[in-house]
């Protein structure tokens, strides 16, 4: 009478329950029962043979088993290397096919090593997560001198405030270290890292440097999020450079700022049906400001307003409603605007006085290079007299005078470029550009002495400050300064005694900045020095003191050598 299959029972373990003679039963060993509850899937015949021939002859024994010749599939006998054999077992996993465990070993599972050598807790190494987070910036660690981890510890909110609101409109080198700050390749907190990088574009933006912010939104990824869209579509509006943003939305519609953004990008890639269809429906379901309807009609219908009185200018226009003047003709004027706008003057679209005016505003905050301006300031004689034009004036007249190399011209032009550059407040960008020029021509008397304090403010200062001109009042203490040794028997000043405290053997970070840095959190100690700084030019003495304390501390020397002798010697400011 056939045997019914118990519940829970394998079909391989039913079938190796009974014999396959007389319906008699024998025990598999130990090996293949746990072969068998780990399913590995061994073919029946093959698990039979082995059973049978390793289990002690019954009544009613398998042929298997009798006296005699063994046989040829009986895995003790037969070894299971290289290919399979007529008669052998068939096996699904290779590794199977393996020879039979001696008898004579104890009954290990599958005779696998052991996992643990001990008892012992096995030591656990742990990875932060922020150490998972990809850095972003566009400046190395090793060419910058941060840590990848600036921002390790930081409230997210509370950097992304301290971003935005710290002052460096006064100080060169606070601008410099800012724009550092933004442009390292750092880590953003494990926390509110979308807060943080937002906070970094933004503060781009209000230091007019667009191209910058372009850049670093492409680095992290300006479609991830409708925020960082927006910004990134913002920059390039500015730079000129809006035909990939205008791309990206177009396959990504739901990431536009506005309705207007839809329009001004189907016709920029050409898709004229669907702007005027776009337009139409702003119109019918008024989706768009009127203002800006109306200007919309004249960017995609130019030949019906031809005759049109101009539209009125907004106070306060995005930078789509800037291009959106600029495609129709009517181009406002930037100098009442956000930095950034000066930006779109950079173009060769813009006319040269517009070029000169946007370049010495961006590198009066440092978003321009001096080189850039000394080539808009020489690329062709004034057009007029007065105001930047004078400035270009003087500045070309000195820059002739060094090429002759004549200390008697050096000496009548450079107080009248000077003069020009006071005006501008780009002293600094000058010194970058002519300090080392200046070093070369043996010059005398006030000559000299402005020739030096110019030296003083470039890159080169301490190298200037080993050869002091002799009637200099207060060359003495500004020279230390510059070597970073001065003293309180130097100092005349309130201001100076300030400077002469921070540079002291016995300085140290004030303790609210010392805990910052206690818990690693260098990022913000620095922002909060920063801080302190600008308070101090104003006039806090103290916090003065331990502004520059703490830039030392860090190992910004550099930083705090420049900001002391520009407070110095930059007293117009």
């Amino acid at each position: 009478m056939p045997t019914r299959q118990r519940r829970g029972e394998s079909a391989p373990a039913a079938l190796l329950a009974r014999s396959p003679s007389a319906g008699a039963t024998f025990r598999p060993n130990r090996l293949l029962k746990q072969m068998l509850v780990l399913g590995l899937g061994v073919a029946t015949s093959g698990f039979a043979a082995a059973a049978t021939a390793q289990t002690p002859a019954g009544p009613a024994a398998s042929p298997v088993a009798q006296s005699g010749p063994p046989s040829p599939a009986t895995p003790r006998e037969t070894p299971r290397s290289g290919a399979a054999k007529p008669g052998d077992p068939l096996a699904a996993i290779d590794w199977l096919a393996t020879p039979a465990p001696d008898a004579g070993l104890p009954g290990t599972v599958l005779l696998e090593p052991p996992v643990a050598g001990s008892a012992r807790r096995p030591e656990v190494t742990v990875t932060p997560l922020a150490s998972l987070v990809a850095p972003i910036g566009l400046v190395k660690p090793a060419s910058t001198g941060l840590p990848v981890d600036l921002w390790r510890g930081s409230n997210a909110e509370a950097l992304a405030t301290l971003l935005a609101s710290v002052p460096v409109r006064k100080s060169p080198a606070m601008q410099s270290l800012m724009f550092t700050l933004l442009l390292s390749e750092t880590r953003p907190p494990v926390e509110g890292g979308e807060r943080l990088l937002l906070a970094r574009l933004d503060r781009l933006m209000d230091l007019g440097a667009p191209d910058p912010a372009q850049a670093l939104a492409e680095q992290a990824g300006p479609t991830r999020s409708k925020a960082r869209f927006k910004r990134w579509f913002d920059a390039t509006l500015l730079t000129g450079d809006e035909q990939q943003a205008c791309s990206a939305l177009q396959d990504r519609p739901h990431l536009a700022p506005d309705y207007a953004s839809r329009i001004f990008c189907a016709a920029r890639l050409g898709d004229w049906p669907t702007a005027a269809l776009l337009l139409e429906a702003a119109h019918a379901l008024e989706l768009v400001d009127s203002r800006q309807l109306d200007l919309l009609d004249r960017f995609l219908n130019p030949d019906v307003f031809e005759d049109a009185p101009p539209l009125r200018a907004p106070k306060s226009p995005d930078p789509l409603t800037f291009r959106l003047y600029e495609t129709i003709g009517e181009r406002r004027p930037t100098s009442n605007l956000p930095r950034a706008f000066a930006a779109a003057d950079l173009r060769d679209i813009a006319g040269w006085k517009a070029q000169l005016e946007a370049a010495e505003r961006l590198t009066r905050i440092g978003a321009l290079n001096p080189n850039h301006l000394l080539g808009l300031y020489t690329e062709r004689s004034p057009a007029a007299s007065g105001g930047i034009w004078d400035r270009v004036a003087a500045l070309q007249r000195f820059e002739t005078a060094l090429e002759t190399g004549s200390a008697e011209a050096v000496s009548k032009t450079l107080p009248k470029v000077w003069r020009a550059m006071q005006t501008a407040q780009i002293e600094t960008a000058f010194a970058d550009l002519f300090a080392d020029q200046l070093a070369r021509i043996p010059l005398d008397g006030q000559a000299a002495n402005l020739a030096w304090r110019i030296r003083l403010l470039a890159p080169t200062y301490e190298t200037a400050s080993h050869s002091p001109p002799p009637s200099q009042g207060r060359s003495a203490f500004v020279a230390a300064v510059a070597q970073g040794v001065p003293t309180q028997e130097l100092a005349r000043s309130g201001v100076e005694q300030a400077i002469a405290a921070a540079f002291a053997t016995d300085s140290a970070a004030p303790r609210k900045l010392q805990r910052l840095l206690d818990n690693g959190q260098l990022g913000e100690s620095i922002l909060r020095a920063m801080q302190l700084f600008a308070q101090g030019a104003d006039g806090n003495l103290g916090d003065l003191t331990d502004a520059l304390a703490t830039f030392r501390a860090v190992g910004l020397e550099d930083t705090a050598r420049r900001a002391a002798l520009q407070l110095l010697l930059l007293d117009h400011r």
